[in-house]
């Protein structure tokens, strides 16, 4: 299975250029229905009772060929179709008369009484609310509790965005074709589709250089180079200096958290940037992290100066105003790579255009946003035509589009986005994530795969995947604490392969 996702559009694409190979859409549709009904036999026996519902687009002819194959095989099966006959075309039309068996109307499926349904009424590129008497079957099938093969996507969950469109069917099991799409992995959409089974129906994996797809799945095959072991010839300075910038006395717990997250993952010394009235709280607490004073927008010009201080972090716990603008400005203009998370981000709402004005191409491979929803909200409050857009995807691509740098939209479904196009979602994240101090850890990982000298988008993907696979690794009882140490196994892991 690859890591590439499809929209609906590129999944159309897809299918045309196999058809240019001469593989015909009625194969295409053929073989999609023996995907689905392979699916159903895996889970219930010969003689059992089939409910097929069938809309009038492609995915109902996928359903009408499922619902034959299972029939011939000795499969009790009930088709409901929701269209018209002189309403479908080509390999759809074919399928639908194909069929043998008797079609009910919606009220007059039996689906109390049978094993599993398979949902064939709406498939990719769902573009509208689901009303009427769509709306309240799908209500009577999710009430029912039966198992639901979806094909494609379950009916009512929008495949590019993962919106639900007024109502969704809640699969099992989703059975899909060639590629994932995002829909897939995007809540709410995500939790509809239950285990999800990627058939091959024989498009080829050379269109995909023509699609040129711009999402794909967040795993470590896409940044191979991001976690190297250090050389033998190396020495610490090879490995980047990252400087943490601290709040004050009151608030120095997150750039220590950072801190302590960017030396476990390979940076070669981290640096916390201390005011004076934190410097003895600071230097108490950190042993293997050096500390130095560090006041105001001039202390940070100071330490900017050394230029083997290559990366930074700025935004946990550094307080909203002036004085955080000034030191993201200052690291802007010296062109360092850079994490803004938290207060660096909140301090330019209603000041959005004066952080763009401090960004040029340069910073486009240099620097990472860390939003949450209410953050990146925050930041682009005048830009409505960006926070107003539907998707995710579209959203955080709109942000990094006009900013010019890579944001992270942290959430249960973590986007990464470069000012390109190019969007990862990351999938192995963890509820056990959602506590104080968890982001801080997950900009320390990323500005110490920066201070590495990964580009941004690697060093996004990377570190994200990194935080969400040691939440998982840790799960109950997570302190944010716990993610630096918990990083030691998987980075043994992944340096070993």
């Amino acid at each position: 299975m690859g890591f590439e996702l499809l929209t609906s559009s590129e999944m159309k694409r897809a299918e045309q250029l196999a058809g240019d190979a001469g593989l015909s859409g009625a194969v295409l549709m053929e073989r999609a229905g023996y995907a689905v009904a392979r699916s159903v036999q895996s889970v219930v026996q010969t003689g059992g009772n089939i409910l097929v519902v069938c809309g009038p687009g492609n995915n109902g002819g996928d359903g009408f060929v499922a619902g034959q194959i299972l029939s011939d095989r000795g499969y009790n099966v009930e088709l409901v179709f929701l269209a018209f006959l002189e309403n479908l075309v080509g390999e759809a039309l074919s399928a639908a008369l194909s069929w043998q068996g008797p079609i009910v109307s919606a009220e007059q499926a039996n689906i109390l009484d049978t094993d599993i349904v398979v949902d064939g009424l709406f498939g990719s590129g769902l573009s509208r609310d689901i009303v009427g008497e769509n709306r309240i079957l799908i209500e009577r099938i999710n009430a029912s509790g039966k198992r639901v093969v979806a094909i494609d996507v379950p009916s009512g969950v929008d495949s590019d965005t993962g919106q639900v469109r007024g109502i969704s069917i809640r699969a099992t099991r989703t059975v899909t074709f060639f590629r994932q799409r995002p829909g897939h992995f995007l809540y709410p959409g995500k939790v509809q589709c239950g285990d999800i089974e990627v058939a091959d129906i024989g498009i080829s994996d050379t269109c995909l250089s023509l699609i040129n797809p711009k999402t794909s799945l967040n795993m470590p095959e896409l940044w191979p180079n991001a976690l190297l072991p250090p050389r033998e010839d190396g020495h610490k300075y090879s490995r980047g200096h990252l400087v943490v910038v601290s709040g004050g006395i009151e608030n120095t717990g997150a750039a220590r958290l950072a801190a302590d997250a960017a030396l476990r993952v390979g940076a070669g010394l981290v640096t916390v940037a201390s005011p004076s009235d934190a410097l003895a709280i600071n230097a108490a607490a950190l042993t293997d992290v050096m500390v130095r004073r560090s006041d105001g927008v001039d202390g940070l010009v100071a330490l900017i100066g050394d230029q083997r201080r290559n990366a930074f972090v700025i935004g946990p716990g550094n307080g909203v105003g002036s004085v955080t603008r000034g030191r993201v400005r200052v690291a802007l203009e010296a062109q360092r790579a850079l994490v803004l998370d938290a207060d660096a981000l909140t301090s330019f709402e209603g000041r959005l255009d004066e952080l763009s004005g401090f960004i040029d191409q340069q910073h486009q491979n240099l620097v990472v946003a860390t939003p949450h929803e209410g953050e990146f909200v925050r930041l682009f409050r005048s830009k409505t035509e960006i926070i107003s857009l539907d998707s995710r995807i579209e959203r955080v691509s709109a942000a990094a589009s006009f900013l010019g740098i890579v944001f992270v939209l942290k959430g249960p479904d973590t986007l990464v986005a470069a000012p390109d196009g190019r969007v990862v979602i990351n999938t192995n994240g963890t509820p056990w994530l959602a506590t104080a101090g968890s982001g801080d850890v997950l900009s320390g990982i990323i500005g110490g795969l920066l201070a590495q000298r990964c580009d941004a988008f690697t060093a996004a993907s990377a570190g994200v995947w990194l935080h969400a696979e040691a939440g998982r690794q840790i799960g109950p009882g997570l302190a944010a604490r716990d993610l630096a140490d918990g990083l030691k196994q998987i980075l043994g892991r992944l340096q070993s392969v």
